[in-house]
């Protein structure tokens, strides 16, 4: 069983950047593939970025390429989102999640994924 944790959200201006950090409080986050979903009010939980379990491959959702980045630092057993350019329809709760199975291709699903942190809410103004 592994629990997630969410931290560095918060409230910026347009333009601004941000990083995202997801912790295990309780197992590993290591030998997990990890991603980003958000999730706005009254809408469906929206894949942003994934990863494997090592810096070997990395997926986005296209509105994020180039601005968004997901890694991880496994001696740290940690996972990170940098964000930058940030607009207002980034404005979400973000929730980092993990894969117990590695697969060849990053699902973007969230039914696939086995462990959710809470989540954390990021607030974008003009």
């Amino acid at each position: 069983q592994v629990e997630l944790v969410e931290s560095g959200g918060g409230l910026v201006q347009a333009g601004a950047s941000l990083t995202l950090s997801c912790a295990a409080s309780t197992g590993a986050l290591n030998h997990h593939m990890v991603a980003w979903f958000r999730q706005g009010p009254g809408a469906d939980r929206e894949f942003v970025a994934g990863m494997w379990d090592r810096d070997n491959g990395k997926r986005y959702e296209d509105s994020v390429k180039g601005r968004f980045t997901i890694f991880r630092d496994n001696a740290k057993d940690k996972a990170y989102l940098h964000m930058e350019s940030l607009r207002l329809e980034d404005t979400n709760v973000y929730y980092c999640a993990a894969k117990s199975t590695i697969t060849t291709v990053i699902p973007t699903a969230n039914g696939q994924y086995d462990f959710w942190g809470k989540g954390i809410q990021v607030t974008v103004s003009s």
